[in-house]
């Protein structure tokens, strides 16, 4: 995948449907450690808030917790993850590697772990 490329991001069921133009491809995967990203378990990767165009989205949801910063979107039917709004940098999307068309996360080998645990914005 390379730099700036545009992907199809979908839920299971289909209802859920996403154009985005990723940051730097999958070179962005990582996975986060906070409560709520270990539990969801998704490696995710970049994209500018302007790079996430909703195709369809009639079932979409919105979660947020804590600070309220991060913005977590998910199908309502399926209950698939597609993307966030990130706590760490406001001005991103985190995006569901799962979720990608045409994309195995088992295939990206090991993926680094960022520290959402010991965030900034909870001291």
């Amino acid at each position: 995948m390379t730099t700036d490329e545009t992907v199809k991001v979908t839920c299971h069921c289909g209802a859920v449907e996403l154009r985005v133009t990723l940051l730097d491809g999958l070179n962005t995967a990582r996975r986060c450690d906070c409560s709520y990203c270990r539990r969801r378990g998704a490696i995710m990767v970049s994209a500018a808030l302007g790079g996430v165009d909703v195709i369809k989205g009639e079932t979409l949801q919105l979660y947020t917790f804590g600070t309220g910063v991060a913005k977590h979107y998910f199908c309502g039917t399926c209950g698939i993850y597609t993307h966030h709004q990130r706590r760490s940098n406001p001005l991103e999307f985190g995006v569901n590697v799962g979720a990608i068309e045409e994309v195995n996360p088992s295939e990206l080998g090991d993926v680094p772990w960022y520290d959402g645990v010991n965030h900034p914005a909870d001291r």
